[in-house]
């Protein structure tokens, strides 16, 4: 039997049922026509959505080590899923804030073309970072009926760690991998590598918790002895200054998701001793943090141009670039040409034209104005309105968009390929789990998979 597209599975757990009775009920007028009118009699639906779940397990593995890879699977994602969807589920998720608030953010830059300052080859390219909001709405609506959004999380926690041992491996023995512009930085760079690490330790946290909460020591000693091996990754090899205050954002959220008051004081109090131990044991981090200062002093006394005074120099620019445009801003891909104007009178931004001021709220705000900041602000909170559930997809799901709007204070973290990629396949699979789930969790799920003739193995036992 085909219940969603999917085959029945005696041994799916009940948490991960493949499809749940409020779907089966609102859903099951269309699925007929819909599958006689996208894919044929011919094609085999069930058989699709199998390898759509494959190509997004393979993305999130892809993730970590190549662009190219993972766009390349991204687009077999899509001509995979496009004839699987549903329209009635697709439908009932764009109603949802967490799936229509990314297509108004998509489509209001759509409409910022119109009035853009900017030559046509750069409004275009500067609408491209907008285009991925649309696939958080496919990833929802798939996912909310999917068994396999674990799988995903698996996929992206195995790669990390193999680079994680590789971090480590080409940071004690430089030439055992190519050339590398920071050593323990095997592929791509220390912002998008420390990112990574800090949301797998985050993730493995929770998870050691609830092993030890269940009494299993063992497994929860080796997830928090791993959760230590990324963090120190982060403290000793490759230290991505805005990812220190991540980690102290995402310590608060650890202290609240999983304690109480007092529970979670001492786990303040733990973070503020390891950040302590930290800052006292690695000269390279305290240099990291040390050069900030300077690095200002010497862009605004000497001209020297340095990261922090480039950011600094961006940051004024792009306010004075937002004064003049309030509302709906200066169009879409406006920014490189705003700063390529102001460089003429500007010495210090000669060298620093920019399309990336390197701040998301700044970023937005000089292409599409407050409306477009309003659009993002209300993204953001819908999506950690959807990881409110206490299990462990809801807190990384949580922990995921509470990392991106922090980092967003230092970068234009969600127009970035690895990390914006990261936050629409982290926010669209979790948060197709949380959908799926309902209010009630585990106990509505049951419930429905009865319904759906979808019993789990062990009840069959019984």
């Amino acid at each position: 039997m085909t219940v969603q597209g999917y085959p029945a599975h005696r041994d799916v757990p009940v948490a991960f049922a493949p499809g749940t009775g409020d779907c089966r009920r609102r859903e099951d007028a269309i699925n007929q026509t819909m599958q006689t009118a996208l894919i044929g009699k011919h094609l085999d639906r069930s058989s699709l959505a199998y390898t759509a779940d494959a190509l997004v397990v393979a993305v999130a593995v892809s993730l970590p080590w190549s662009t190219s890879a993972t766009s390349i699977l991204i687009v077999l994602w899509l001509i995979v899923l496009v004839p699987t969807l549903n329209v009635a589920s697709l439908r009932t998720v764009l109603a949802t804030p967490a799936g229509g608030l990314p297509v108004a953010l998509c489509v209001f830059a759509l409409l910022g073309l119109l009035w853009s300052v900017a030559p046509l080859a750069e409004r275009l390219d500067g609408f491209q970072v907008f285009f991925r909001f649309l696939a958080i709405p496919l990833l929802l609506a798939h996912f909310r009926c999917s068994p396999r959004g674990m799988c995903v999380i698996g996929g992206f926690l195995a790669s990390c760690v193999v680079l994680l041992l590789l971090s480590w491996a080409t940071k004690i023995w430089p030439s055992l991998w190519r050339p590398m512009v920071t050593a323990g930085v095997p592929v791509k760079d220390y912002v998008v590598q420390s990112g990574e690490f800090l949301l797998c330790a985050f993730g493995l946290i929770h998870w050691a918790l609830s092993a030890w909460r269940q009494k299993r020591w063992q497994v929860a000693f080796s997830l928090a002895a791993l959760a230590v091996l990324f963090l120190a990754n982060i403290v000793f090899v490759a230290t991505s200054r805005a990812s220190l205050v991540v980690f102290a954002a995402l310590v608060v959220v650890l202290a609240l998701q999983r304690f109480s008051w007092k529970g979670a004081l001492g786990v303040l109090v733990g973070g503020a001793v390891l950040a302590s131990l930290a800052w006292m044991s690695s000269p390279y981090m305290r240099a990291r943090i040390l050069a900030v200062s300077e690095e200002i002093d010497r862009y605004q006394g000497e001209g020297v141009g340095t990261s922090s005074g480039y950011r600094l120099g961006w940051w004024k620019k792009s306010l004075g670039f937002v004064a003049a445009a309030p509302i709906i801003g200066n169009g879409t891909g406006a920014t490189r040409e705003l700063f390529r104007r102001a460089a003429v009178d500007d010495p210090n931004l000669q060298d620093a034209v920019t399309d990336n001021p390197h701040n998301q709220t700044l970023s937005i705000a000089i292409q599409l104005g407050l409306i477009g900041v309003g659009l993002l602000y209300a993204m953001w909170i819908a999506h950690l309105l959807l990881f409110r559930a206490t299990e462990l997809a809801g807190w990384i799901g949580a922990g995921l968009v509470v990392q991106n709007i922090v980092a967003s204070l230092f970068n234009s973290q969600i127009f970035y390929f690895t990390p914006g990629w990261l936050y629409v396949f982290g926010v669209g699979v979790l948060g197709g789990m949380m959908l799926g789930r309902g209010p009630n969790g585990a106990t509505r799920q049951t419930a429905s998979a009865r319904e759906s003739g979808v019993v789990p193995r062990y009840e069959r036992r019984q």
